[in-house]
């Protein structure tokens, strides 16, 4: 502890890559992001997408001031170890209030404002201690302290008047962090200490996100006896996120390549905008996703077979499903547009034509739906999977930065 009190704070070089111990960290989060895909399940409505998405703002701010912070200075030693490890507990707090966080008690949307509060604060000092002796980073600091302390004040008289002012207020507090967060960085500029560690870091995060489709099986599922339609819908869903995590890992290599081949001011703009901007996309997409999965499953597993089949999805149900797969591979044209500057047609095709099996989906039943867009994502990564390797490896207009990437590695 004695040592923890010294400040010890060692800063990260080049070859850095994501500790263990920020794996562990992530946990948390993990079960934030079940926490919201438990509240829209609850109480399906446009309102209740619109409220997960404010706070999955929130949370999305959150792991990215720390991934930042881990790209600054080591996050497993000394006084940025003790700092992550305090904000571990108002982050859990968070997420254990989230399906309560819109209900007439202010309780529970105190908590999350307070907490929210400790764990922005923590970060501004540890950050500040990590940025010893750059007068740059000092710089942006300041101006995104401002910014951030601005946002705090629409986000806590959310929490107390709550209602539909909390809606409003908290959608103008993270307009306000995300805008501070830009402005910081168009003026002075977040320096990007290690490309391969923010390439890891947010490839994991992706994982993560992918990963809670999955557990909205289990959810959807629950107790319920196992049939041959619910066993149909899980390995669909299995091969739904195989097919998402294909298509990012065929786009992020290229990514990642230009993002090591550029160095100074340009990297770290690059970095700011296509995997701190870019990845929001994404994380939205698979959670939206996860509520539609979810949708699907429960009344397969909570009905007789035959009942489930006879109807066809709810319209909200049909909108996570689909929006959230055109919304995630939106999210890859943005992050591809943003690092590579190179899109296919087809990669720009691809979110219209998963809006365009929306109506469809809607009308036939939830396994069917299930298989539709399936079976479209089979096709669109069998499609990059061929036609884009070449683009891939040597994107138009692009091929000149990406060339010299394997001797930075």
């Amino acid at each position: 502890m004695g040592r923890f009190l010294r400040g010890r704070v060692e800063t990260t070089t080049e070859m850095h890559r994501t500790t263990r111990y920020e794996i562990f960290f992530d946990l948390v989060f993990v079960f934030a992001l079940t926490r919201i895909t438990a509240y829209m399940a609850g109480r399906s409505s446009p309102l209740t997408l619109l409220q997960g998405l404010v706070v999955l703002l929130l949370l999305w701010i959150s792991w990215l001031i720390y991934a930042w912070l881990g790209n600054q200075a080591r996050a497993d030693i000394g006084l940025i170890r003790a700092g992550t490890t305090a904000v571990m507990g108002p982050i859990f707090l968070i997420a254990v209030v989230i399906p309560n966080v819109w209900e007439p008690n202010p309780g529970p949307r105190l908590i999350l404002v307070l907490s929210y509060l400790v764990v922005r604060a923590v970060h501004l000092v540890l950050y500040r201690r990590a940025a010893e002796g750059d007068r740059r980073l000092h710089r942006t600091l300041r101006i995104y302290t401002v910014t951030t302390a601005l946002s705090w004040i629409p986000l806590v008289l959310g929490a107390v008047f709550g209602g539909n002012a909390q809606l409003l207020l908290w959608t103008a507090a993270v307009a306000v962090d995300f805008a501070g967060g830009l402005v910081a960085s168009r003026i002075s500029g977040w320096p990007l200490r290690s490309s391969e560690y923010f390439i890891e870091r947010h490839t994991l995060v992706v994982i993560i996100a992918l990963g809670e489709t999955l557990i909205s099986v289990g959810a959807g599922i629950g107790s319920e006896m196992i049939s041959g339609p619910t066993m149909l819908a899980a390995l669909l869903t299995l091969v739904v996120t195989v097919c998402l995590f294909r298509l990012y890992m065929l786009n992020s290599v290229a990514a990642g390549e230009a993002l090591m081949a550029e160095r100074g001011p340009r990297r770290d703009r690059l970095a700011a905008n296509a995997y701190s901007g870019g990845h929001f996309a994404l994380v939205t997409g698979t959670i939206y996703l996860a509520l539609g999965v979810h949708e699907v499953i429960a009344p397969l597993a909570h009905h007789r077979p035959w009942h489930a089949a006879e109807s066809g999805l709810a319209w909200i149900s049909a909108v996570a499903l689909f929006g959230g797969v055109a919304l995630y591979l939106a999210g890859e044209v943005l992050f591809r547009g943003l690092s590579v500057r190179s899109v296919s047609p087809a990669q720009l095709l691809a979110p219209a034509v998963a809006l365009a099996l929306l109506p469809a989906g809607r009308y036939l039943p939830g396994l069917v739906a299930l298989g539709l867009l399936a079976t479209f994502l089979v096709v669109l990564v069998g499609y990059e999977r061929v036609f884009g390797a070449g683009r891939a490896a040597h994107p138009s207009g692009s091929e000149a930065e990406v060339g010299p990437s394997a001797d930075h590695r």
